[in-house]
C-alpha cells in the first residue's frame, strides 16, 4: 500500500463521514465493544489511526446492536479484512462482577449505560460480520481475543473452552497491543499474500508448522478430560514465550492445531513516539450525546511506557503487553504534555504520567542478549540484571512540571513498591516534587506468605519497609504519607484466616485499603489455572479454594470490617 491518506479529525462512524474524507470504501472495518474514543488510552483509536497512518482506510462501528443485523453494515464491505474487539475488557468481565452478578453500568458506554456490549462480543460481532459479508476475513484482537487464544478455563461456565478462534470461525487472533501484526495483515492482504506465520498472531492449522522448536501443549480434548493438565500447558505456553528465542506453541483441537507464532517484537522508543504522536483528538466521538466515563480519568493523562516484568501470576499484563519495557522518549513525552497544555479544556494538572506500573519508565534488562525466560524481573527477588534507577522518570516529571501552564503532574498509575526501593532517591524525588496526588497507590494484594508467593508478589516484610521509606519520605517533606492499598480476597489458596491477617497488618501500618476486589480467574493466567485445577502449579500440592458465594464474602467482609476498606470496581495492578 503506497497511499498517503491524511489523518481525519476522527475515523470515520457513517457513510457521510466517509464521503467527506473522499473515501468511497474503507480497507479495514473495525468492530468494538466500546464506544469509539479518539485518545492513545483506547485500543481502537491507537488501531486505527496506525492503519491510517501506514495508507489504509479505516472506520469504526461502536457498540452495535447485535439484535439488528443491519448495523454492522453501514460503512460497507470494507476491501481487505474487519477487525473485531471486544473492547478495553473481556466482555464478561464488564458485564458481571466477580460473583457473577449483573453490573448495573459499563464506563465504556456512553452515559455509562450497561446493555452496549453482548456477552463473549468477539464471537457475536465475528458472526454478525460473516453474515454480512461473506468470505471476509476476520481478525480477532483485543484482551478478551489474547487472552482466549488457546483452550482455556472459562471462570463464567467453569469448564474448559476451546481457543475462541474456533468459536468465532475467525482466521486470526492477534494477540498484545497488535500495531505491527495488523499492520503486516493490511499489506499481506493487500498484497494478496498469505497470512501464515505473521508474528504476534494465532491462527487454526490444518498441519503442523515446520519450527524445530515447536512446543506442543496437551490437546483441548485432553483437558477436557483431565483439568489438572491445564497446569502443564500454562507453564509450557509461559516458557515457550518468555523464552530467547520464543517459540512456536501448537495445541491440537480435534484433527487441526491451533498454532500461535511468537510475540511481535517490542517496538523502539522512535516507533512508540511514533504512535503517540498521531493527531488524537481525545475526545469521544461527537456523535455521542452523553459522555463516555471511561475517557474522564485518563483525558489529560499520558502513556510513558508499555510492558510490565512483574510477573503476578493473577494479572494479564505479561500476556498482553509483554514483559520488556518499551518507553518513549523524553522529547516525545514532553511534546504531548506541550500539546494538552494547550488545549482549552486543559486546567494545570497532568493526571498520570505513567504506564501499567508507572516507576517501570526507562528500566531494561543489562544482559548483553536481552531478558532471559525468567517470568519476574522481581520475584523471588529482583534480578542483578535489572536497571533500576528511576532518574530516568523523575527526570520526566520534572520536565513535564517546568511546561508552560502545567501546575501538577502526578503519578497516578501506581507504582511497584519493591522495585522503588531499590532506587533510595526515587520516593523522596517522588514526594518533594509533588508527583502524589492525595495518595500513592500501591498492590500489596495480601500479607500471608504462602498468598504472596502463589501469586508472584513479594514477601509482607518487603512492604512494611517501603511503607516505613514512604512515611519517612513524606515526613522529611512535610507531607501525610497516604497510601492506597490494593487487597486482592478470596485467591486460590487464601483463607478466613490468612484475609484477617492481611487486614490486621493493613490497619497496624496505618494503611487506607481501597479497591478491594475479589478474585475472578482470567483465562490463560496461572492463578486461573490455579483455581480451576485447585493446584499449586509449581508443587502441584492441593489449595483450598473459595469458591462458592458465601465463602468468598466472608473473606471480604472480614478486610471490610477490620481493614476499614471500602470496594471499587477498577483498580490498577501493579
Amino acid at each position: 500500500m503506497t497511499r498517503s491518506l491524511k489523518q481525519p479529525g476522527f475515523l470515520p462512524m457513517t457513510r457521510e463521514e466517509m464521503r467527506r474524507l473522499g473515501w468511497n470504501e474503507l480497507d479495514v472495518l473495525l468492530v468494538s465493544g466500546d464506544a469509539y474514543v479518539d485518545h492513545p488510552s483506547f485500543g481502537t483509536a491507537v488501531i486505527g489511526r496506525y492503519l491510517v497512518s501506514r495508507g489504509f482506510r479505516t472506520g469504526v462501528i461502536a457498540q452495535p446492536d447485535w439484535k439488528q443485523p443491519q448495523e454492522i453494515t453501514r460503512l460497507g464491505r470494507p476491501r481487505l479484512f474487519a477487525g473485531i474487539t471486544a473492547g478495553a475488557m473481556d466482555s464478561l468481565v464488564a458485564n458481571y462482577t466477580a460473583n457473577k452478578k449483573l453490573r448495573r453500568d459499563d464506563a465504556y458506554a456512553p452515559g455509562g449505560a450497561h446493555g452496549r456490549r453482548p456477552n463473549r462480543a468477539s464471537i457475536i460481532y465475528a458472526n454478525l460480520i460473516q453474515r454480512a459479508f461473506p468470505g471476509l476475513a476476520v481478525v480477532l484482537g483485543g484482551i478478551e481475543a489474547s487472552l482466549r487464544r488457546l483452550a482455556h478455563y472459562d471462570y463464567w461456565e467453569d469448564r474448559v473452552r476451546r481457543s475462541l478462534l474456533l468459536d468465532a470461525k475467525a482466521d486470526l487472533i492477534v494477540y498484545g497491543m497488535g500495531e505491527l501484526a495488523v499492520a503486516e495483515i493490511a499489506r499481506r492482504l493487500d498484497q494478496e499474500s498469505d497470512l501464515a506465520g505473521i508474528p504476534g498472531t494465532a491462527a487454526v492449522v490444518a498441519s503442523l508448522p515446520g519450527d524445530p522448536g515447536l512446543v506442543m501443549l496437551p490437546s483441548y480434548e485432553d483437558l477436557v478430560q483431565d483439568r489438572r493438565l491445564l497446569t502443564r500447558a500454562a507453564t509450557d505456553e509461559e516458557r515457550a514465550r518468555e523464552g530467547h528465542p520464543a517459540r512456536v506453541i501448537a495445541q491440537p483441537h480435534g484433527k487441526r492445531w491451533v498454532a500461535v507464532y511468537p510475540p511481535s517484537r517490542p517496538l523502539g522508543a522512535a516507533e512508540l513516539d511514533e504512535i503517540y504522536g498521531l493527531p488524537f483528538a481525545r475526545e469521544a466521538h461527537p456523535s455521542y450525546a452523553e459522555p463516555v466515563p471511561a475517557l474522564e480519568p485518563v483525558r489529560h493523562s499520558i502513556i510513558t511506557h508499555r510492558g510490565c516484568f512483574g510477573g503476578c501470576s493473577f494479572c494479564a499484563l505479561g500476556l498482553h503487553q509483554g514483559k520488556v519495557i518499551q518507553s518513549r522518549s523524553a522529547e516525545s513525552v514532553l511534546a504531548e504534555a506541550r500539546r494538552l497544555a494547550a488545549r482549552p479544556d486543559f486546567h494545570g494538572t497532568l493526571t498520570d504520567l505513567g504506564g501499567p506500573t508507572a516507576n517501570m519508565y526507562g528500566l531494561r534488562c543489562s544482559r548483553p542478549h536481552g531478558p532471559c525466560s525468567r517470568p519476574s524481573c522481581l520475584v523471588p527477588e529482583v534480578c542483578r540484571h535489572l536497571e533500576t534507577s528511576h532518574a530516568a522518570q523523575l527526570k520526566l516529571l520534572k520536565q513535564a512540571a517546568a511546561i508552560p501552564g502545567v501546575r501538577h503532574v502526578f503519578v497516578a498509575s501506581g507504582i511497584r513498591y519493591d522495585l522503588a526501593l531499590c532506587d533510595p532517591g526515587y520516593l523522596s524525588g517522588l514526594v518533594h516534587g509533588g508527583h502524589v496526588s492525595g495518595a500513592l497507590k500501591v498492590a500489596p494484594e495480601h500479607a500471608d506468605s504462602e498468598v504472596l508467593a502463589l501469586m508472584r508478589k513479594p514477601p509482607w516484610e518487603v512492604f512494611e519497609r517501603f511503607v516505613r521509606a514512604y512515611q519517612a519520605a513524606c515526613t522529611r517533606s512535610g507531607q501525610r504519607g497516604l497510601l492506597t492499598a490494593y487487597f486482592i480476597a478470596s485467591f486460590p489458596g487464601a483463607d478466613a484466616a490468612g484475609m484477617k491477617q492481611a487486614a490486621v497488618q493493613a490497619k497496624r501500618l496505618g494503611l487506607r485499603v481501597e479497591q478491594m476486589q475479589d478474585f475472578i480467574p482470567l483465562p490463560m493466567t496461572l492463578a486461573g489455572v490455579m483455581y480451576a485445577t485447585g493446584e499449586n502449579p509449581w508443587t502441584r500440592k492441593k489449595l483450598a479454594v473459595p469458591r462458592t458465594h458465601q465463602e468468598r464474602r466472608r473473606q471480604r467482609q472480614t478486610l471490610l470490617r477490620r481493614g476499614s476498606a471500602r470496594t471499587g470496581q477498577q483498580r490498577k495492578p501493579a
